[in-house]
């Protein structure tokens, strides 16, 4: 089972450098749109079976095209709403660098809890039971492979990826994930693997089927000499650059 990580598009916060974290009213911006539009292209030919986002309105905005086009009405899952960032919500990101707990975020995430919020570490958990609970569903549904499309938050994403990888959550903030990327995770019996990470290109023409061959090869890892097919990753970036972790 695959499923296409997609963070939301930029967002009136990220424009103005804010942590939304579960501000209801934060939008797209224009840009963030665009991007939205252009998710239709990239994606819009691929055997996507099912979307799930977070019921935040800037997610439902970004697979909304995508979702007509394929005619897949997406299934909100509280479990991947943005991190509750609880007084830290609304609060510019500039102000928030002079906060202790913001080396405690970026160097020891597994401790990090935000006042009147919740911790990373949960976050984490809850976002990895609903992927895997989804994943499970649709492998039993389709007897097998499927393609989904899974829309939330940067820190959400970047908490999957650091347990796909099999990374310490005090490392994820290594990992960087831009508005209307795609990171693809693939989930096997026996492992999860990562094939693309902070992807903003077009081209996602190997994610359309997966033959028996390459099927055989994913679910026991990378081949001898590390060739996976054509996937890529571009995950790269300052780990403690201010918008880091700004949804």
């Amino acid at each position: 089972m695959t499923v296409i990580l997609l963070r939301h598009g930029v967002s009136t916060s990220n424009a103005a450098h804010t942590l939304a974290g579960r501000s209801a009213g934060v939008d797209l911006t224009d840009r963030g749109r665009e991007q939205a539009q252009a998710l239709v292209q990239r994606l819009g030919s691929l055997p996507i079976e099912h979307i799930v986002c977070s019921p935040l309105l800037r997610c439902q905005r970004t697979v909304a095209p995508l979702a007509d086009k394929l005619g897949i009405e997406p299934e909100p899952d509280e479990r991947l709403l943005e991190v509750d960032y609880g007084d830290w919500t609304g609060r510019p990101l500039g102000e928030l660098l002079s906060e202790p707990l913001w080396k405690v975020v970026q160097r020891h995430a597994s401790a990090a809890a935000f006042p009147s919020g919740e911790g990373l570490a949960q976050v984490q958990f809850r976002a990895v039971s609903a992927l895997r609970e989804h994943d499970a569903a649709l492998a039993r549904k389709h007897g097998g492979d499927a393609l989904w499309v899974a829309c939330t938050h940067g820190d959400v994403i970047k908490s999957v990826l650091a347990d796909a990888y099999g990374m310490h959550l005090d490392l994820f903030q290594r990992i960087v994930v831009e508005p209307a990327s795609i990171s693809v995770v693939r989930y096997t019996p026996t492992a999860p693997y990562v094939w693309r990470v902070n992807d903003t290109g077009t081209d996602l023409s190997t994610l359309a089927a997966v033959s028996p061959r390459r099927g055989d090869a994913a679910a026991t890892g990378p081949v001898p000499g590390g060739e996976t097919g054509n996937t890529a990753s571009t995950d790269n970036g300052d780990a403690e650059r201010p918008d880091s972790h700004a949804e």
